[in-house]
């Protein structure tokens, strides 16, 4: 079972090497880490992501997984990425994405008449690649699996495991890993946070991504996606 992930610069890490961690574990599986070339790419977190094989060397993997973060809209404007991305979208078994990484699948015309879920702050721009947005942790909709933003790559790294592999295989494994998760506070999404705290988020953020959101919706564009 070969199982591609998409590195690129700038991404959120965790939105991959959580998922990378439990995914490498299925029975029979072999994890790549796919780009134009073997060269480190920097993270968000101050370090970097070696990737394992290029794009022609995998062109048919049987699940292929996009990070999100802050390149997102850099990958969208590559041409050689995402047209690996559609090719092996196209003959892949499973289709899935951790975080804003929906987005680029989104742009790669891989989620049209899907349902689909990302980080909650960027939820809003599902619906312009054709995907139906739906607020869960992880989305299952036939051969597409989403997740939602970052953490949430662990939760949907096991709802996928138990699809290809059974529950128990992704007991074990929640068990091996000892995820039980007890969070200090109950402060991790939107309905949890109360308003105060989502409107000093919200505007703190919009901020910080405003450079970003356009950058997106240019690259969108680009692609053949309106408003």
């Amino acid at each position: 079972m070969q199982i591609a992930f998409l590195p690129f610069a700038h991404m959120t890490q965790l939105d991959m090497t959580g998922p990378a961690q439990f995914l490498a574990r299925l029975p029979g599986a072999s994890v790549h880490y796919v780009s134009h070339s073997l060269d480190p790419l920097p993270t968000d977190a101050g370090f970097s992501i070696v990737p394992t094989i290029t794009y022609a060397d995998i062109p048919a993997p049987d699940i292929i997984c996009v990070p999100g973060g802050v390149g997102v809209a850099s990958v969208m404007n590559d041409d050689a990425a995402m047209a690996w991305l559609r090719q092996a979208g196209s003959t892949a078994t499973w289709v899935t994405s951790v975080c804003t990484g929906a987005l680029i699948l989104g742009a790669a015309g891989l989620l049209r008449g899907y349902r689909a879920t990302t980080h909650w702050a960027w939820h809003h721009h599902l619906a312009r690649f054709g995907a139906e947005p739906v607020h869960a942790r992880t989305v299952i909709d036939r051969n597409r699996v989403t997740g939602g933003g970052v953490t949430a790559g662990i939760d949907f790294a096991l709802t996928l495991i138990a699809q290809i592999a059974g529950e128990e295989v992704a007991r074990a494994l929640q068990l091996g890993f000892e995820y039980d998760p007890a969070p200090p506070f109950d402060a991790g999404s939107p309905a949890k946070a109360g308003p105060e705290l989502v409107a000093r988020y919200a505007e703190a953020a919009a901020a910080r991504a405003r450079g970003r959101e356009e950058e997106l919706v240019k690259a969108a564009e680009r692609l053949g996606f309106g408003a």
